[in-house]
């Protein structure tokens, strides 16, 4: 297949991901600015990002009527409310009203990314392309170039109001991309008459081996910044560069390991990636100084990047093609606890134990990821 056709089936999928990895990138570079607007300390902080998976979860459980409901323009509409509630955090200073914009923030994450990764896999499967890796490095990408922006805000003396609120709108412009003359998304409601066999087991187990990896991720995104600035006395534009340096390098190896899938084994990719992010992960966590802390997030970043998209591929692989939508849907579900949940219970391992402490854990997450793909290797 031309490499224009294959750009021509990822672009839905890859803008969707590009407005979350931008909102995203832009939220974990602002972080210590949140923090300073809030007054809180690390462990505060985590506790008010706590509620944020679980709204991510209930709109994961009600997509199925929420996308039914947008029918073929289900992927444009959840974008752009994606869009719209990163608007919210920064205009919030109250730790009680705070809690409630990260809700929708999280609510809006989850519905899209239920949708997405759902259109990416049926195209993946129709089609015989992978095409995880690529709309995965278009998070990255987005997450990068967000993150560099946000510190040069943030170093001119934008409020976190302004620096969200225009990554959100920029945001929002790239989620346009995401229209399609029918993006209708099928297999999300259930037919009672379904065979469910193999469905409940294989997804959990799937979607367990992309929550260790997104919450490791996600974990080092969100933290990476204040690792830099308050543990190695870096400046904003020091701390922006470390989720900019680990997404940019995750971008890179996504377009890397786009080829890559084609050739090795699942098994070898996820072995090898989660090693490698483990090392990464130690190495930020006993940097003396934000160069070694960047190195440590390029290694890591090289190893994390195949983990998820590959972890997708493989659940889109061995589902019934008949329960696939679905399958997916709830491996995103648990995934996405993992990514929500890692940065409030790093926080407070940092609010307990310090941000070096924070990362070594990190890196003892990756090296389940293996042993998780062999349960699943066995029940397939």
């Amino acid at each position: 297949m031309s490499l224009g056709t294959t750009l021509r089936l990822a672009r839905p999928g890859a803008a969707a991901f590009a407005a979350m990895g931008m909102l995203w990138g832009s939220f974990a570079a602002d972080l210590p600015d949140l923090k300073a607007m809030l007054g809180v300390d690390e462990q505060r902080l985590g506790l008010l990002l706590f509620l944020t998976p679980f709204a991510a979860v209930a709109s994961m459980l009600a997509t199925p009527w929420t996308g039914a409901w947008a029918g073929r323009r289900a992927l444009l509409v959840a974008s752009l409310i994606m869009c719209a509630a990163f608007q919210l955090p920064g205009h919030f200073a109250s730790v009680w009203v705070f809690p409630l914009a990260m809700l929708a923030c999280g609510a809006g994450t989850g519905m899209t990314d239920v949708l997405l990764s759902a259109r990416i896999s049926a195209v993946e499967n129709t089609r015989g392309v992978h095409l995880m890796s690529l709309c995965h490095a278009a998070y990255s990408f987005g997450y990068a170039g967000a993150a560099i922006a946000t510190g040069q805000m943030r170093t001119a003396g934008w409020s976190p109001a302004w620096v969200l609120g225009t990554i959100a709108a920029a945001a929002a412009v790239v989620a346009l991309a995401t229209y399609e003359t029918d993006g209708t998304v099928h297999g999300l409601r259930r037919k009672k008459d379904r065979v469910r066999a193999g469905l409940d087991l294989m997804p959990l187990i799937g979607g367990g081996m992309v929550a260790i990896a997104y919450l490791s991720e996600n974990a080092a995104e969100n933290w990476s910044a204040l690792h830099i600035e308050q543990t190695l006395g870096g400046s904003p534009a020091n701390g922006a560069m470390g989720p900019a340096t680990l997404a940019l390098t995750m971008g890179v190896s996504r377009l890397v390991g786009q080829s890559l899938a084609q050739r090795v084994s699942s098994t070898v990719v996820l072995t090898a990636g989660a090693g490698i992010a483990s090392i990464g992960s130690l190495t930020a966590a006993l940097a003396a100084t934000p160069a070694i802390a960047y190195l440590g997030f390029i290694v890591m970043g090289a190893g994390a990047s195949v983990l998820v998209p590959t972890s997708f591929s493989l659940i889109g692989r061995l589902a019934d093609p008949e329960t696939r939508t679905r399958a997916i849907a709830r491996a995103t579900m648990l995934g996405y606890f993992g990514y929500f949940i890692g940065p409030p219970v790093v926080g407070i391992i940092a609010g307990q134990l310090g941000l070096r402490a924070a990362f070594v854990f990190a890196a003892a997450a990756f090296l389940t990821i293996p042993l998780m793909n062999r349960v699943l290797r066995k029940i397939s």
